[in-house]
């Protein structure tokens, strides 16, 4: 007799999992959550910072889709900043620096208080089939937990193992054991794994700097978040602060690269390129003088921070000497000492753009398990996953993301059409349309689509179809009333020809009669700019966004044999038949296939009459 039954499963309860699980709970399916340790769910594992370049874009569709890590983030911002406002606004992005512990109690309460969810403290150590479709899983106690649908969103949990110098020990993260007999059934179930690596700072304690030799980074004015239509209060409560490595630094860097565990040969796992530890940059960079690093704290209630810019796995003796001989932090105390850590993740390949895998039927994988770095890609692969098994329970069509309409559709497709060499980490440069893709229009890409999920709350949704009728009421009225001469107007001329000039801001508008409505604010002004700006950009990539789509639009049967198409390249047939794309499009996108291969593909379906076949 089955016992303990759901509809849906979650392994693991960090980014990943717990939006995986709200997700699925607020869509009516009873779900239940399974973490290590009950105080760690929804633990910043690393730094106590979310958003940055595309990181902010995907936190912002995140919240706009319906989930939970954007009003956590604004709810427990102490720092707010716009990155790379001198640039164009297709790579704008928001980033905070946040409480750690009170982001870890707020999400948890969210998980406490969410109907169809519950939560238990337990080691998942095998999962659970029958004819290749998932049942449920066994926990290391061996109690059985049944459901249809399974979420694995373990992070670095799958057999990891931190690094310290020579010293090396089982653990998740620090202090937090290890899952260690779950990668094992994963293999028996025929996946293909492998090992990756990543790392931590120290952390030091704030009082122990000088202050003097430090360049402050405080918040903008006014702070701006990431939640949409929520009516947070944001508060820039503490500074971060800059300074750099000195030519000591890296002398004795050098000098002790042997009792790295990076570059002792200890670690099998290949590290994140565009996030390396300093022993990574020293030894790959070495004409390089000095390098960044950046101060920030922990949170309001404790003294902690965090070095960013030195992750190590180099011993304690030489982290010490390495923290005091960057200026401002001679007499820094070390509170926590930085380590690296290797993992167990699965080849994301064997997944398709729902996330469920291709081999066991009702298994999805969302976050570090599919090979990505960073807290935001793992929180919109949880959403993801956690929608997605939620339709499938109900017969309905899984949810993709095409990658011409947002960041999180980027990251999926990148995935499943690439092969991971590293840890993946989602960048602007990664998305052909990101113009159209800006992280002040997510609300506009995705609140509709949550709604109807019913992720959105009415009060949200209201408050969204308002400000559209203001932007679309506004545009209507700078298209259509002429401003009179004067103000270096020759003849009379519509505001919004007026607003397009480069130098010409909103308020600008003003000195030629326009009044602006109470109801305008500044983020509504913002986005009229920025479309009024970029209209003729927006128009073109509009245009080359439905030529995507449409070899985006053309399926491909996923029972086929791209072997028995010899007009296509050996390399082409054997990486189509391992990925099996869903699409002519994303096909076109997979390394090793190239356009001839494209082309001799879609003459070979449509001579024989398989073009629109699907599975």
């Amino acid at each position: 007799m089955r016992k303990h039954n759901y509809d849906v499963i979650v392994v693991g309860a960090g980014h990943a999992g717990v939006e995986a699980a709200l997700a699925a709970a607020r869509m009516g399916a009873r779900t239940l959550l399974f973490v290590i340790k009950y105080e760690s769910i929804g633990r910043m594992s690393c730094n106590p910072s979310i958003g940055g370049p595309a990181k902010g874009h995907i936190a912002r569709e995140i919240d706009a889709l319906g989930g939970e890590m954007g009003r956590i983030a604004d709810m427990t911002g102490i720092q707010f900043r716009m990155l790379n406002k001198k640039k164009g606004p297709a790579v704008w992005a928001p980033r905070c620096q946040n409480d750690r512990l009170q982001y870890s109690i707020e999400m948890c309460r969210a998980v406490e208080e969410q109907i169809n969810l519950d939560v238990k403290e337990s080691v998942v150590s095998e999962i659970l089939t029958e004819k290749e479709t998932v049942i449920g899983v066994n926990t290391n106690i061996d109690e059985n937990y049944y459901a249809p649908k399974v979420i694995l969103s373990c992070g670095t949990f799958l057999k990891g193992l931190i690094h310290i110098g020579n010293r090396s020990y089982a653990g998740g993260r620090s202090g937090e054991p290890a899952s260690m007999e779950l990668s094992g059934s994963l293999h028996k179930l025929g996946f293909r794994l492998g090992r990756f690596k990543t790392g931590t700072p120290p952390r030091i304690d704030l009082r122990t700097m000088d202050y003097r030799k430090l360049l402050e980074q405080p918040g903008d004015e006014p702070p701006q978040g990431f939640s949409y239509y929520r009516d947070l209060e944001l508060k820039n409560k503490v500074s971060c602060y800059m300074t750099f490595t000195t030519t000591e630094t890296h002398r004795l860097i050098r000098d002790n690269l042997s009792r790295s565990a990076l570059y002792g040969g200890k670690i099998e796992g290949t590290g994140p390129r565009y996030c390396p530890s300093i022993e990574d940059k020293i030894v790959r960079f070495a004409d390089k003088e000095r390098h960044h690093i950046f101060i920030e704290p922990e949170g309001v209630r404790t003294y902690e921070g965090y070095v960013n810019g030195i992750s190590t796995s180099l011993p304690p003796d030489v982290q010490k000497q390495i923290v005091a001989s960057i200026p401002g932090l001679e007499e820094a105390k070390v509170i926590r000492y930085g380590y690296a850590i290797e993992y167990d993740f699965i080849l994301p390949g064997q997944i398709d753009s729902s996330l469920e895998t291709k081999k066991i039927k009702g298994l999805y994988l969302a976050g570090q398990i599919n090979g990505t770095s960073g807290y935001e890609e793992a929180a919109a692969q949880g959403m993801v996953a956690g929608i997605n098994a939620v339709l499938s329970l109900d017969k309905q069509p899984a949810l993709t993301f095409p990658r011409s309409r947002s960041y999180l559709g980027v990251l999926i497709d990148d995935l499943v059409t690439k092969d991971s060499q590293e840890p993946y980490r989602m960048f602007t440069s990664r998305a052909e349309y990101r113009l159209s893709l800006r992280q002040d229009n997510a609300d506009e890409r995705m609140m509709p689509l949550g709604y109807k999920l019913g992720l959105v709350s009415e009060i949200r949704w209201q408050k969204y179809l308002r400000v559209q009728e203001i932007l679309k009421r506004e545009l209507e009225f700078l298209s259509s009333v002429n401003t009179s001469k004067g103000n270096g107007l020759t003849e009379p001329t519509r505001l919004i020809n007026i607003l397009r000039r480069p130098e010409i801001g909103y308020e600008d508008l003003m000195k030629y009669g326009y009044e602006i409505p109470g109801d305008v604010t500044p983020e509504i002004q913002d986005r009229i700019t920025l479309e009024v700006k970029y209209a003729g950009y927006l128009k073109r990539q509009e245009e080359d966004v439905k030529k995507f789509e449409y070899f985006e639009d053309i399926p491909l049967p996923q029972n086929f044999d791209y072997l028995v198409i010899t007009t296509i390249a050996t390399e082409a047939r054997e990486k189509l038949n391992r990925f099996k794309p869903a699409s002519v499009g994303q096909a076109a996108r997979i390394s090793g296939v190239n356009y001839t291969d494209i082309s001799a593909l879609m003459i070979y379906l449509k001579k024989n009459r398989i073009m629109n076949e699907q599975d």
